[in-house]
């Protein structure tokens, strides 16, 4: 055999063990699930990926949620910080488009109902004339790279972080090479890809009043969140307080009992959620978010739909 010859036959000898390694690769990639325990609710994680990836990928979503948790627990106020500043701008972005129905300063409404200390209450009008003096998005300005916020006033993240948090981890996992997953924390889920079955995800909208769901939504790289008056509330002589405030009025908002939207971004629908739910007005807000769709449930129980997806 001739020096070519020895050549070749080695080549051939690299390329075999390096075919079965590859081979072995692709058979290793399964799906791969756990729950997290973060933002105070249960997180689902599923990955289809081999072992060790789903390793890494539960550290790097372990990783971002801790550190969105730690940017935006109630309490904290790190106004200078670049994910604070860039998340701000959002939450401002959908208060402007919904005509202050999103607002993240309402926590001194939260606050005022017992929301925050589990005590909840009706409080006088009086009260709440004077929480409203502490809410409004206008009153915070950014000064030398921090929000400045007037005296006695206090942010409440909690219908925008999650759901950013839940993008940033998505983003990461499939910058590691994962085309397909499902995180799912506390009813803010983003799915890529098809699901174990290798089809859309079937995402259930809870009933807001009974066990089950009203309906089963099918999805695929798509993000949902919804908001409900069945989350936090108490009632009182027969009526039904809950922790999504109006806050132009500071009162409970009416006329719905929860809201899901579906669009590209998790952290919009998170927020946009949230809007539409305390709007008299919904329709005009989606319309300036045409890759956003929603699912509505008014005080009656009955079901509408905004936004092109349903036509």
């Amino acid at each position: 055999m001739n020096s070519k010859g020895k050549m070749n036959k080695r080549v051939c000898l690299y390329l075999l063990p390096l075919l079965f390694f590859l081979a072995g690769c692709n058979i290793s990639a399964t799906w791969q699930k756990t729950t997290l325990l973060y933002f105070d609710t249960i997180c689902e994680v599923n990955l289809f990926c081999p072992p060790s990836t789903f390793k890494d990928a539960l550290k790097e979503t372990k990783n971002t949620f801790s550190h969105i948790e730690e940017k935006f627990s109630p309490g904290v106020r790190d106004y200078s910080s670049p994910l604070v500043l860039a998340l701000f701008k959002t939450a401002t972005e959908v208060n402007h488009s919904s005509s202050g129905s999103f607002d993240i300063t309402v926590a001194p409404l939260s606050k005022l109902w017992g929301f925050k200390s589990g005590k909840h209450r009706v409080p006088s009008p009086e009260e709440i004339l004077s929480a409203l003096k502490r809410v409004g998005m206008k009153k915070i300005s950014i000064k030398n790279g921090s929000l400045i916020l007037t005296a006695g006033m206090e942010l409440d993240w909690g219908g925008i972080a999650k759901g950013y948090g839940v993008d940033l981890a998505a983003q990461k996992l499939k910058d590691m090479g994962i085309s397909k997953g499902f995180i799912n924390a506390g009813g803010d889920l983003c799915c890529w890809g098809k699901n174990p079955d290798g089809k859309p995800w079937q995402v259930g909208i809870k009933h807001p009043r009974e066990a089950g769901f009203v309906e089963i939504i099918p999805l695929s790289d798509r993000s949902a969140a919804t908001t409900g008056d069945y989350q936090r509330y108490f009632i009182k002589k027969g009526i039904r307080y809950h922790h999504v405030f109006d806050p132009h009025i500071g009162y409970p908002s009416h006329g719905k009992q929860s809201v899901t939207v579906i669009g590209p971004e998790t952290c919009l629908c998170d927020a946009l959620s949230t809007a539409l739910f305390v709007s008299k007005t919904p329709e005009k807000i989606l319309k300036k978010y045409p890759e956003y769709e929603a699912i509505l449930i008014d005080s009656k129980g009955e079901i509408s739909t905004l936004g092109n997806a349903f036509l």
